[in-house]
C-alpha cells in the first residue's frame, strides 16, 4: 500500500511533467499545492511576512522559469525548498546588516502561534507571548544553517534525509545539527527559568520544538 507521501511525490511528478509539456494549469496545481509550506518556511527563516510574500512568489517565479533545468533526481518540493532556504537566507542576512531585530511586539510568527495556542484567553496569551518570544529569539540565534535544520524537521516535519536534501549534507550533518540545537536551546530556555514549568495547550510544532529541545511545554491553566 503507498503512503500519503508516496502518492503526494507521484502526483507532484505528474504535475511537473504536465507543466513542462505546456500545461500551464499543471504548474498552478503545484503552486496551490505547495504555496503554504513555502511561505510558512519563509516566514519562519526570515521573521517577516513581508519578506516571506515576496520570497514566495519570487521562488514560484523562478521556479516556473527554471523547471527544464529540474531533473527530477529529488522531490519537486525539495527542490523548491531550496529555492526557498536560498532566498530566505539572503533575507536573514540583509536584515542583520540593518541590525533589525527579528522578534518584535507584532512578529507574524509569535502573533500567529500566540492566536492559535491562547484560545481568546488573555492571560494564556501574554504568558504564551513571553516564552514563544524567549524560544523565537533563542532559534533565531543559532547560525544559520543550524537554525534552517530545526524549521525544516522540527516545524516543517521533514525527515533528516529530506532536509539533507535540501541542505546539500549529510543525514548525519542533519542529525548532529538537530542534536546541537537542542542543546543551545535548552540552555536559553533555562537561563530564562523556563525550563522548570510544565505545558499544555501548545499547538503541535511549539510542542515538538520545546520537547525536543528537552523541556516541556508550559501549563498555563
Amino acid at each position: 500500500m503507498t503512503t500519503h507521501a508516496q502518492r503526494e511525490a507521484a502526483t507532484a511528478t505528474l504535475l511537473v511533467a504536465g507543466a513542462k509539456s505546456g500545461d500551464p494549469r499543471a504548474f498552478d496545481e503545484l503552486v496551490r499545492r505547495y504555496r503554504g509550506r513555502v511561505f510558512a518556511l519563509a516566514l519562519h527563516l526570515s521573521g517577516s511576512e513581508s519578506d516571506a510574500d515576496d520570497i514566495t512568489q519570487d521562488v514560484f517565479l523562478r521556479a516556473y522559469h527554471t523547471l527544464s533545468e529540474f531533473e527530477g533526481r529529488s522531490e519537486f518540493f525539495t527542490w523548491v525548498y531550496r529555492l526557498t532556504v536560498n532566498r530566505s537566507l539572503d533575507a536573514r542576512r540583509a536584515r542583520a546588516r540593518r541590525s533589525e531585530s527579528s522578534i518584535e511586539q507584532d512578529d507574524p510568527r509569535l502573533e500567529r502561534a500566540v492566536q492559535v495556542d491562547s484560545g481568546g484567553d488573555p492571560r494564556r496569551a501574554a504568558e504564551l507571548r513571553q516564552t514563544y518570544a524567549l524560544l523565537l529569539r533563542a532559534l533565531d540565534a543559532l547560525p544559520a544553517e543550524m537554525c534552517t535544520t530545526v524549521v525544516l524537521v522540527a516545524l516543517q516535519g521533514l525527515s533528516n534525509g529530506e532536509a539533507a536534501v535540501v541542505q546539500k549534507c549529510s543525514p548525519g550533518t542533519i542529525a548532529w545539527r538537530l542534536h546541537e540545537a537542542r542543546s543551545r536551546l535548552q540552555t536559553a530556555m533555562s537561563s530564562n527559568r523556563i525550563a522548570s514549568q510544565k505545558a499544555t495547550g501548545t499547538s503541535p510544532h511549539l510542542e515538538s520544538l520545546l520537547t525536543g529541545a528537552g523541556f516541556p511545554t508550559l501549563d498555563l491553566a
